[in-house]
């Protein structure tokens, strides 16, 4: 403010400019933030500095200051004006009108701003009856968590003959996360004391109180100034706008106690006694503050009545849902791209607040949860994403409205952690005065600290289960019977985690330190750690980095390159700047190998044996590890080399096969592995002469088929799909038929990326990828479609532009569309001529988004909108299958899909001695995840013919001992290090290695100590 003035008046401009300050905006990511009216410009995160280029360039000038102006999230697009941000855009304010636009602390914006006319209103043509119908026909339910409605209790409180009756306010916020009472006093502080008068004046009072915490300083002083300006505009005292009725305001301050905002502590408080509630009935309507009737309600309650009065109860009762009417402010917090403060209709769905108004989750990551309705709400997960927001239906899921607090969370956020977080917090909160709520949350807590320790046991939870509904039943308040709710919903919803972290003694999220020596490590499939290899690397020790890798995946030189790096998804550092360089590194290491590896044999030779089918990465993995503990191991491999998809899935320029080979080779160094090549099961060899051969089975097959597109035309000559092209590619088969024509290929995976630019490379004329989602949605690994941009493919978005371009329309030879299914294809003589398509858009005809179990955007066709791309070659590559096997009669369950039904732990199937890993078991899976169970299955296969029980007993991940360990300022500066990539120009044009890695060990060396050490930490 002081930088505004001093520019202003350096410029002679006090007398075109006025200069004034606000409440908060809502969007409380970006502040602090400037708006210029009348020309509605918002700029943000503004600091003095930026104040002379302001006042100079627009106020002075017009023009914008670019760099200040607010990017979307999700395009990087710049929107210079306030309104037109998604934010705002997808609101309806009526509580929030004036946050943001009018100076709190004067009352005459307020009064510009149709303040004070409801009271005027109610006092000169309404009688506190009228008042109190008009109430009670809006449907206005209590805002703050219980949502009776507001109406019948002024109605009770009026109908009550004892005097002197009260009004009193519960601005006491305490819960974690939300501030929408407080941001509401401090940016529209006359709306609240002009609601308490309308109620004053219709249930009889004269006197109000507002209960507000001391640690909301700012909200009580502009309460104060508020009150004053009132009183001296004869708007509060007595004989108010001149009509005989008579009413005070006095503030109360609380001390911070949570279970203030429980109207009876509440009350207590303010009579001086200490806040503890009392079983009701009588209920304070009945018997309230000093022992008479008393209303109270939450600021939010009392700030929607002079809207209500000034516009009629049908305005107010025309938003919203039947029984939740008008509109809900909440605090959108957490792992959300835009977070602040906002205001929806009723009946918004979770998911429109989160992704329309929200903008989807931090960082691109998964949506795990949302918490709704504070520290005694409830947790719900992505299927809920189409649940209306209202008081029933929030309850009938397991959450709560609660006073609007929400907060998302994502896949790095452990449910039975952040379960324990807000039951402390109520434990912590309560008074103690009854024993269900003293006693119970006590248990229930000390019940969730043994399980993210890892000490659990299964019967904990029949436990958690038992305590919690006694607590609902029993407790005297709603914090006792609220409590609960987050363990209640976690264990309804993700009860998997806590199943985990009691049997594997694992946490998925990487969250709970006991269990998960680094986030990194617990993402990885395989278990690798990570940390260890990357401080060897740091160190130049490249060698013993290799072996720590190499004793939980073999693989380190293809996982360097084509690996989808969960890793980095949870890598700490990725918190503060941007993850460590993971995979990189790991190919680093691989280059520098000073001689060929061959793996050491543990065990003894036992005399048995155990047969593999499937030469991938999950059953290399299994053989290499069964053995090193002394097991003759057969691998029987339908295809003329080993790798699976490895070696048919993926082309030269992402994973040379000479790389490939050199991993397998070294693999098959450790001796007891015999292979067999071009012997494929039902055909050459069955099930039970392996039964029959080994003492063990391992089904390893990979997903190699294709799903097919399911529209006419489909058997059309010319259509082929993506598995089946880039095994052709590389077979080595003659594809030169492609050479010049027009390809269309249907999907967003890493197969529709690796076809498309194979064909590019292989002379494609031009190729179309049809995607019926956004791009952000491509399940295809983001560097692979940056590349893609990076050799000419143009991005069609439909709805949004992509951020750059690389290359003129001329050179375009891909194009991309989004939001676009294929509807059918078209063909003459039997041979393809196109691809009849459909535009998609993200909402149904009504305008509301739907959403899918995975948190995505349901697509619904545009009418209309079909158009045909001509094509001479149809690619399908919307995801791979396995290839249906008869495998029941042996009995060995499947499910429909044609994947095997296995124990998850033993990765045993139905039939004692078969276990299955990899794409069989989980679908198309990545190389690592496959490794993960080919060393599973391995420990697996050895307890059983060892005659041991299954599955094996769960231990901790091993971790090193704790130490300091510091990082230098520099590496805490240092930017991730980039590897040396092939230029567009001069890789386009064959199959040569795009990724050359780090140009330097020095770099490479660099990146390595980014690494933050999270497995040091002292526990």
């Amino acid at each position: 403010m002081e930088s505004f003035r001093e520019q202003i008046k350096l410029h002679d401009l006090e007398d075109e400019v006025s200069l004034s300050f606000s409440g908060c905006h809502g969007l409380c990511s970006i502040g602090p933030v400037v708006v210029i009216y009348p020309e509605d410009i918002f700029y943000c995160q503004v600091e003095p500095e930026d104040v002379p280029e302001i006042v100079e360039k627009t106020l002075i000038r017009g023009k914008l200051v670019d760099r200040l102006l607010f990017k979307d999230p999700i395009t990087d697009e710049a929107i210079p004006h306030y309104h037109q941000i998604p934010f705002y855009m997808n609101q309806t304010r009526i509580l929030l009108r004036n946050c943001g636009l009018i100076n709190p602390e004067r009352i005459e914006e307020y009064i510009a701003r149709e303040g004070y006319q409801g009271l005027a209103k109610a006092l000169y043509k309404m009688s506190p009856q009228h008042v109190i119908e008009e109430v009670k026909s809006s449907n206005l339910r209590g805002r703050g968590g219980g949502g009776f409605p507001t109406g019948v209790k002024w109605d009770l409180t009026r109908k009550n003959p004892a005097e002197p009756k009260y009004v009193i306010c519960n601005a006491d916020e305490g819960d974690p996360g939300a501030f929408m009472d407080r941001s509401l006093i401090e940016g529209d502080p006359h709306a609240l004391i002009e609601g308490m008068l309308i109620a004053g004046y219709a249930i009889g009072a004269q006197k109000g109180f507002i209960y507000c915490r001391a640690e909301y300083p700012l909200a009580i002083q502009r309460l104060k100034i508020a009150i004053d300006q009132a009183k001296e505009y004869g708007l509060l005292g007595e004989g108010i706008l001149g009509s005989n009725f008579n009413f005070d305001i006095e503030i109360k301050e609380g001390a911070g106690a949570f279970v203030c905002g429980e109207e009876t502590a509440l009350i207590a408080s303010i009579e001086g006694r200490r806040g503890e509630p009392r079983p009701r009935p009588p209920f304070p309507a009945e018997k309230g503050l000093w022992g008479k009737p008393t209303n109270i309600n939450n600021v939010k309650s009392y700030a929607f009545v002079p809207q209500i009065i000034l516009n009629g109860h049908e305005w107010f009762s025309s938003i919203g849902t039947e029984k939740s009417k008008g509109t809900a402010v909440f605090a959108l917090t957490g792992k959300v791209k835009n977070t602040g403060l906002l205001e929806i209709p009723m009946g918004t769905t979770i998911g429109e607040i989160i992704f329309d108004v929200g903008e989807g989750v931090a960082k691109d990551r998964q949506f795990k949860a949302v918490q709704t309705g504070g520290p005694l709400g409830g947790c719900l997960p992505s299927d809920a994403l189409n649940l209306p927001v209202d008081f029933d239906s929030l309850t009938a899921s397991g959450a709560l409205m609660g006073s609007g607090g929400m907060i998302v969370v994502d896949e790095t956020t452990c449910m039975v952690e952040l379960a324990r977080f807000f039951l402390q917090f109520a434990v912590a909160e309560s008074c103690g005065q009854c024993t269900p709520c003293r006693v119970g949350g006590n248990k229930m807590l000390e019940i969730l600290m043994r399980i993210t320790k890892g000490q659990g046991k299964m019967e904990d939870l029949d436990m958690l289960e038992e305590i919690a509904k006694f607590m609902k039943k029993a407790s005297l308040c709603a914090l006792g019977q609220g409590a609960p709710n987050p363990v209640l919903s976690t264990l309804r919803y993700f009860r998997d985690e806590y199943e985990r972290h009691i049997l594997d003694l694992r946490c998925p999220a990487g969250a709970c330190t006991t269990l998960a020596p680094s986030p990194c490590q617990s993402a990885c499939p395989a278990e690798v750690k990570i940390p260890i290899y990357v401080s060897l690397i740091s160190e130049g020790r490249y060698d013993e980095a290799l072996d720590i890798h190499r004793a939980s995946n073999p693989f380190p030189s293809v996982c360097g390159r084509v690996c989808p790096s969960f890793c980095e998804d949870k890598c700490r550092r990725g918190e503060v700047d941007e993850p460590v360089a993971i995979r990189d590194l790991k190919r680093f290491m691989a280059d520098r190998e000073s001689e060929e590896w061959f793996p050491k044999v543990y065990e003894p030779d036992k005399g048995k044996s155990v047969g593999i089918v499937g030469g991938g990465p999950g059953g290399l993995t299994a053989a290499l590890r069964l053995a090193q503990l002394g097991y003759e191991v057969f691998i029987y491999e339908e295809s003329s080399e080993l790798g699976g998809m490895m070696r048919w899935g993926i082309p030269d320029y992402r994973l040379p096969k000479d790389v490939l080979r050199k991993e397998i080779n070294s693999i098959l160094n450790v001796g007891k592995i015999d292979v067999k090549l071009n012997t494929k099961v039902s055909r050459d060899i069955t099930i039970e002469d392996l039964l029959k051969t080994h003492d063990a089975l391992l089904l390893a097959i990979g997903a190699q088929g294709s799903r097919d597109l399911g529209i006419p035309g489909y058997e059309l000559s010319g259509v082929e799909s993506g598995v089946s092209l880039l095994r052709k590619l590389n077979m080595g088969d003659d594809l030169s038929f492609v050479k010049g024509k027009r390809v269309v290929v249907v999907g967003g995976g890493n197969v529709a990326m690796d076809a498309a630019r194979s064909l590019l490379r292989l002379g494609a004329k031009e190729v179309h990828l049809v995607y019926r989602r956004e791009r952000k949605d491509m399940p295809a690994l983001v560097e692979e479609v940056e590349a893609a941009e990076e050799e000419g493919i143009h991005f069609d978005l439909s709805t949004r532009r992509w951020r750059r371009r690389r290359i003129s329309a001329e050179e375009e030879r891909v194009i991309f569309h989004y939001l676009t299914s294929p509807v059918k294809v078209l063909g003459e003589n039997g041979r393809v001529t196109g691809l009849l398509c459909q535009k998609l858009k993200l909402h149904d005809e009504s305008g509301k988004s739907q959403f899918d179990s995975s948190a995505r955007k349901v697509s619904f066709p545009v009418k209309g909108s079909e158009f045909v791309l001509d094509a001479d070659v149809i690619v399908a590559a919307i995801g791979q299958k396995v290839e249906q096997l008869s495998l029941e009669d042996l009995g060995i369950k499947q499910h429909r899909n044609g994947t095997i039904l296995v124990d998850e732990r033993s990765l045993m199937t139905s039939r004692e001695g078969v276990f299955a890993v990899g794409d069989v078991v989980l679908g198309p899976a990545s190389i690592v995840e496959a490794v993960g169970q080919g060393n599973k299955a391995a420990r697996a296969i050895d307890r059983f013919l060892r005659g041991l029980s299954l599955p094996e007993p769960p231990s901790f991940i091993e971790r090193p001992e704790p130490q300091k360990y510091e990082i230098s300022e520099e590496e805490a500066e240092r930017p991730r290090a980039k590897t040396s990539i092939l230029s567009p120009e001069t890789r386009v044009y064959d199959f040569r290695e795009v990724n050359l890695g780090f140009p330097n060990e020095a770099v490479a060396r660099s990146e390595a100590r980014r690494c933050l050490r999270c497995d040091l930490e002292e526990r």
